[in-house]
């Protein structure tokens, strides 16, 4: 028998013939993993990536960058939609997967009080002097998700307001102040929530003499598009909230832990201090999905007033050990070796030789941004050729000709990117923000070649064409 005093060890992994071998799994399986999308899970993935050109088989990975099942090294200024801010397989984080594996901790008792998160909150906090208090969650619409209930429950109000174009999730109370269109349509009824244009105070104080608003919630740099608020907004906006008695809320899921060149996006911005603020995305180091919604002292004695309450908000993964040893890792590594001052003058390095294309290339209308978090913007051409062709993308289908683009930077220069948002002429570009002087170079050749392609009417063109008639046919 067993007992506290007679505790056992660690047991070495079973080897017996009927134990699970992942490895064997995927040698056996793996060419199968478009097919099984298709039959299993969301059906239009594989058909897109096949559309496009995308359906390649990646091997493995490490930094930024991944190969391909035939040893070709590809680029990567994707980074996971932000997630791999370390790039993949970062040393540091995964030793320390391994040392909290390997350690047999009693995780997720439920009736305990565990340190890891505990020091995840101290150091996290330590980078938001002003915020108090840290809930765990496990992923970036839930860290929105606590901190939409968590401001009206605080305020005993029930609207939020959101800006327009704003991206906070896909769970039902994110999606209330999700400001596309085409993710809300089909999902309501929503929560009353309303939107207003970002950089827009007078907009934002008629909304609060209403007298029912519990926060506004704002990215300070939009996913979509990469439209950085304007300067003095987010101040002018916390001075109106608070004299309102409502919050201000900054989503830093994807712009916070260094991606624009300061720890938090709202820091360009002297005295901007948020109620509450939302992380996720980078924490995890690329391994175990987190969401952390920081906040003021005062909000948290409210949501979880007496003993009666503590369970009031909570999460069944929140916390865990796995996570929590990944995030301590991520904020260790970001202060051993200095990224956020890289992605300062990674940032401002690919920034620059970007815009500087702009007077070079008529198609090329904007390139914007902060730290890397980049976004180059399309637009209509001075020449009557370049017009002609480019009015045909338009009537097709808005966000055609940047498309073009991010397909041969793939096809052709093994460099992977995005298009920004459904509808738009702009790539954004969210790279791992370890990638130094070498993988700008690779960038902007690469990207210079594909602008040459497109302003002589090269293949460019030719993939346009294909595009334009599977836009028409899909109306």
């Amino acid at each position: 028998m067993t007992t506290a005093e007679s505790a056992p060890e660690p047991s070495e992994p079973s080897r017996a013939a009927g134990d699970f071998d992942l490895g064997a799994l995927l040698a056996e399986r793996g060419a199968e993993r478009y097919e099984l999308h298709t039959r299993h899970l969301n059906h239009q993935l594989p058909r897109m990536l096949r559309t496009i050109g995308f359906d390649k088989v990646y091997a493995r990975a490490e930094g930024a960058h991944f190969w391909d099942a035939d040893g070709n090294d590809h680029l990567d200024m994707l980074a996971g939609f932000g997630v791999m801010g370390l790039g993949r397989h970062h040393p540091v984080v995964r030793k320390a997967l391994h040392d909290v594996l390997d350690s047999s901790l009693a995780d997720l008792t439920r009736f305990d009080c565990p340190p890891l998160p505990g020091l995840l909150a101290e150091k996290l906090l330590t980078h938001s002097p002003h915020l108090d208090r840290v809930f765990f969650g496990n992923s970036g619409t839930e860290a929105v998700e606590t901190a939409l209930k968590f401001a009206r429950y605080a305020t005993g109000r029930p609207r939020v307001l959101y800006c327009a174009h704003a991206f906070h999730g896909l769970t039902t109370g994110s999606l209330s102040v999700n400001g596309e269109s085409g993710f809300r349509d089909g999902f309501a009824p929503l929560l009353p929530d309303t939107a207003v244009p970002l950089g827009d105070p007078d907009a934002l104080e008629r909304e609060l003499a209403r007298g029912d608003v519990a926060a506004l919630i704002v990215e300070p740099v939009q996913g979509k598009g990469v439209h950085a608020a304007p300067p003095g907004y987010l101040r002018a906006a916390q001075e109106l909230l608070h004299r309102h008695r409502a919050l201000l809320i900054a989503d830093e899921v994807q712009t916070g832990l260094g991606r624009t060149g300061d720890f938090y996006a709202y820091q360009h911005e002297e005295g901007v201090e948020p109620d509450l603020v939302c992380v996720a995305k980078a924490l995890s180091g690329g391994y175990v999905p987190v969401g952390a919604t920081l906040g003021k002292d005062w909000i948290f004695r409210k949501v979880y007033s007496s003993m009666d309450r503590v369970l009031v908000h909570s999460a069944s993964f929140g916390g865990n050990a796995q996570a929590m040893a990944a995030g301590l890792a991520v904020l260790s590594v970001m202060e051993n070796e200095g990224i956020v001052a890289n992605v300062r003058a990674t940032g401002e390095l690919l920034r620059s030789r970007l815009a500087a294309l702009v007077d070079t290339y008529e198609l090329l209308a904007d390139v914007r941004g902060r730290g890397l978090m980049i976004g180059i913007e399309f637009g209509r051409p001075r020449s009557l050729k370049l017009r002609g062709r480019w009015a045909m993308l338009q009537a097709a289908r808005k966000g055609l000709f940047a498309q073009m683009v991010v397909v041969p930077l793939l096809q052709k220069h093994r460099i992977l990117t995005q298009v920004s948002g459904d509808h738009l002429e702009v790539i954004k570009l969210i790279p791992p923000l370890i990638i130094g002087e070498r993988e700008v170079d690779r960038f902007v050749d690469a990207f210079t070649a594909v602008m040459d392609d497109a302003h002589e009417g090269g293949l460019v063109w030719e993939f346009g064409r294909t595009l334009v008639k599977q836009a028409v046919a899909h109306r």
